[in-house]
């Protein structure tokens, strides 16, 4: 009855305006008073969103630091196989804080020490052992795997390897474009030699030092007519693709499509058996097609293009140890699939499960088998994580001449040597606009990036693969040209692919 008395009595509407009970009446004056307070200071509170710069991040975002100076440095050495001094230098001044330099590398029995490089062993330890550091070993065929935190190369669990790629002279004496023989022609004379110089020399001489281009090339009608490197670096030096590698892997499951393993508008084949849901069978995420997530649509929640790269996300695959198909598969749907784009690197990474879905015991040698190989690809790697999964999203390492025998296929509508290795009609799904990426001028197709419909400098018919960092494989049919820009940006960045294009196109 009490509290029968407390509800019925006075309220806002004004039925009625007597006193709460004495039991009642203290408490009524502070619920009262509770409500003004609210009222008065409810537009003074922070507001959430604005609270991302506290330190509830900080922990995985150190141990992913950690990670990516582990994952450069073991690969700047044993994939790219750069001094280590150039490494330093160059590969980590992508990080803001870098732990040591080449005169503090420590010995690999001391489990103090910050920086570890174990030559014989091919790994790398940042971090002391037993406070979160973040190790990773060179395996034959892939490149550097990444371990979980606080976990010794000498004792990691079995990662995966694949057969070693042949040495670099074994294709020198192959004719070009399957190997390096002949490789490089004089232009035609259709083609402006000093425009073509001073196109190289604007894409190495930047106004800044954050945009560091390491390699140009120029392929002309099959054959390079134009090829430069930055002191270090030659025809043969594998770096890192970063999302470059979204192309190969578009170009992979486009294979797949041609053998009827796979199609744009099927769901795609995974049993999202990490589904939290007690209905898999009423799983919404059943509707998500291969086509929406090489459009970037999925409709999955987003985390990488959010900000959460270096802190959740993709990143505790690329540089903490953690699985890439779990994190890409353990996501709700939020938007209707196809209807938004936003940039994922899980998308990218569930088109890859829906591969590995496919092709089973296939799987690890399925890439070399019917691309890598064929188009003569013998100095790239494709990372895995230490499950087994492909990164193709980012972690594939690849030499600039092998990114210009990419740039060919594509560049002669899917022909290579004379050979044909991919559908046309796959080639124009790649360049269509996503229906969705009209919010950036239609930018964006199907794993590949093309010229904004704003842009009318350069052919809008070319279309291009981007990478952090700098780097580009830019191919227009039409003139049967491929540019292949390479680079070590850093900071701000900012290099144009579409400038560097637009150079170019002065000389022909």
């Amino acid at each position: 009855m009490k509290w029968k008395a407390l509800i019925t009595q006075p309220t806002v509407s004004g039925l009625t305006t007597s006193t709460p009970k004495p039991a009642f009446r203290g408490f009524w004056r502070c619920a009262q008073g509770l409500g003004a307070a609210l009222a008065l200071t409810a537009s003074a509170l922070p507001a959430a969103t604005a609270e991302s710069h506290l330190p509830y991040l900080d922990g995985p975002r150190a141990i992913i630091q950690r990670g990516v100076q582990a994952v450069l440095l073991c690969n700047g050495v044993f994939t790219s196989e750069r001094p280590l001094e150039a490494v330093f230098r160059e590969e980590l001044a992508y990080l803001k804080a870098p732990l040591g330099s080449p005169a503090t590398v420590g010995d690999p029995s001391d489990a103090s020490a910050e920086v570890v490089i174990d030559r014989a062993g091919k790994s790398v330890r940042i971090g002391a052992l037993g406070q979160q550091s973040v190790s990773a070993r060179y395996q034959p065929g892939i490149g550097c795997v990444v371990l979980p935190p606080d976990t010794s190369p000498e004792e990691a669990a079995p990662l995966p390897a694949l057969p070693e790629v042949p040495e670099v002279t074994v294709n020198d004496a192959l004719p070009w474009p399957r190997g390096d023989l002949n490789a490089v022609s004089e232009p035609g004379p259709e083609v402006d030699q000093a425009a073509l110089a001073a196109a190289s020399a604007w894409a190495f001489e930047r106004p800044t030092a954050e945009q560091n281009t390491t390699a140009l090339l120029i392929v002309h009608r099959g054959k390079i007519i134009h090829e430069r490197y930055a002191p270090g670096f030659d025809q043969d030096t594998r770096t890192r693709t970063w999302s470059t590698a979204k192309s190969l892997a578009v170009t992979f499951l486009g294979l797949l499509v041609a053998e009827g393993k796979l199609a744009l508008d099927d769901p795609l084949p995974l049993s999202w058996g990490l589904s939290r849901a007690r209905n898999p069978d009423a799983d919404p995420r059943r509707a998500i097609t291969l086509r929406h997530v090489l459009h970037m649509s999925s409709g999955l929640y987003p985390v990488d293009s959010w900000g959460g790269e270096y802190a959740i996300g993709s990143g505790l695959a690329y540089w903490a140890g953690a699985s890439s198909q779990v994190g890409a598969q353990d996501r709700g749907l939020v938007r209707t699939p196809g209807a938004v784009w936003d940039y994922e690197n899980y998308d990218t990474l569930l088109a890859v499960g829906a591969m590995k879905a496919v092709l089973g015991e296939r799987y690890l040698t399925y890439p070399r088998e019917a691309l890598l190989g064929p188009l003569g690809m013998d100095r790239t790697l494709l990372s895995t994580d230490r499950f087994g999964d492909f990164i193709l999203s980012s972690q594939v390492y690849a030499s600039p001449r092998d990114l210009a025998r990419f740039g060919l296929l594509y560049a002669q509508n899917g022909v290579f040597a004379g050979q044909r290795l991919l559908d046309p009609a796959w080639i124009d799904f790649i360049r269509t606009p996503a229906p969705a990426s009209a919010a950036i001028d239609d930018a964006y197709g199907g794993h590949f990036w093309l010229v904004p419909s704003t842009r009318l400098d350069v052919p809008a018919t070319a279309f291009s693969t981007s990478g952090n960092r700098g780097q580009y494989v830019i191919i227009l049919p039409e003139q049967d040209l491929v540019i292949v820009r390479r680079g070590l940006d850093w900071g701000k960045q900012g290099f144009d692919r579409w400038d560097l294009l637009r150079e170019v196109m002065k000389a022909f």
